[in-house]
């Protein structure tokens, strides 16, 4: 007994300790990044946690519903453009941030709810071409809802778009704290780093929630699940609606952020990324979809540098660095979906699905054994 008291103890000290160090890495991340790569790669970490919360989003209704929605980018473009209309001169309106944000995230969960309201019946593949062509759909309003009437300014986009604002403070602007003077990227950083820390609770709490088991339940035998009592189409509809929620809420940071958005910035590629952050890193696991988010944001930046490199090695440049930049991207994808089908941090569950049988029925054999022990 005592052995086992003091187990706990040693792993709740060594838990409390790895938390510390993560807390104290993600409030000096932005300097370390500076330091050693350069302000750019701050900018690119502010992408890395807008990506995050999209990935999270889309896990609702990929992950955990195992409802395929390749149009998941639509959703984002609603946000971004509610966020855009309310706080530009396009329409002379400058709606404080509480109010433009919430409202997108409420808005693109409208969407959400009338793309998956007529769609219930559908699954599998039937079910993506449906979302893609929502995605597009809304792409082309986007792009033409500029004649007769002047809406989304077409192809040109909107600009000049308030930053973000938190409690009178812009973040655009430069901040000095505790004589440390804080840049733009940096505000934009741990405002961000917040609200994605706070959708990941979410994500947590819905996991653990029997909202998020109807959804697992769905994920894994529709028909049983509504044997079983579970009214799917309202569960499926929440799963929709809440995916769509976190896209809006990207979407309007995504808008304070740039200062611009145009229709393309919401092509089909978006959304296929996002989906393969989810699909690499895990589906249905939180902790791997962050590492998804992180690697496919990360890596394509990173390998900009193979054109140096080739200077530095070979005197010139024998490839141009963004087609070799994608081909190594690409079979990089598909080295690990070969290896690891399940993605680098499967969900244990997902995990078991893809095990060989004989290294099922091995690993139940160990946890008899050590039951037993």
């Amino acid at each position: 007994m005592s052995n086992l008291l003091y187990g706990l103890r040693h792993h709740r000290r060594a838990a409390l300790v790895a938390f510390v160090a993560l807390a104290i890495l993600l409030a000096v991340l932005p300097f370390l990044a500076d330091a050693g790569l350069g302000r750019s790669w701050v900018r690119i970490i502010d992408f890395v946690l807008l990506y995050i919360l999209l990935a999270l989003g889309l896990n609702i209704v990929v992950g955990y519903a195992g409802l395929l929605d390749l149009g998941y980018i639509g959703f984002y473009a609603v946000g971004a453009y509610v966020y855009a209309l309310l706080s530009s001169p396009h329409f002379g309106l400058h709606l404080p941030l509480w109010t433009v944000l919430p409202l997108g995230a409420f808005i693109a969960a409208i969407f959400g709810v009338l793309l998956g309201a007529p769609t219930l019946r559908l699954r599998g593949d039937y079910l993506a071409i449906v979302t893609l062509g929502f995605g597009e759909i809304i792409r082309i309003f986007l792009n033409n809802l500029n004649t007769p009437v002047n809406i989304t300014n077409g192809p040109q986009g909107i600009n000049l778009i308030d930053p973000l604002t938190v409690a009178g403070v812009s973040l655009s602007q430069t901040h000095t704290v505790a004589g440390i003077a804080l840049p733009s990227t940096y505000g934009y950083y741990y405002f961000f780093l917040a609200l994605t820390l706070l959708l990941i609770f979410v994500s947590i709490r819905l996991q653990d929630s029997r909202i998020g088991r109807a959804w697992v339940a769905i994920r894994e035998d529709e028909v049983a699940a509504a044997a079983m009592g579970i009214n799917t189409r309202n569960i499926k509809l929440l799963a929709f609606a809440m995916g769509a929620a976190f896209a809006g809420l990207s979407g309007g940071l995504f808008a304070g952020f740039q200062g611009f958005v145009s229709p393309e910035s919401f092509n089909l590629m978006e959304s296929i990324m996002i989906l393969c952050m989810i699909v690499l890193g895990g589906m249905g696991n939180i902790a791997g979809v962050i590492l998804g988010a992180l690697l496919l944001t990360v890596l394509p930046e990173a390998l900009r540098y193979l054109g140096p490199l080739q200077e530095l090695l070979f005197d010139r440049v024998l490839a141009d660095p963004a087609d070799l930049r994608m081909l190594i991207f690409g079979i990089a994808l598909i080295l690990i979906m070969l290896y690891r089908p399940a993605g680098l941090l499967p969900s244990r569950r997902r995990a078991r699905e893809l095990q060989p049988e004989g290294d099922v029925v091995r690993q139940a054999q160990e946890s008899l054994h050590d039951a037993q022990r």
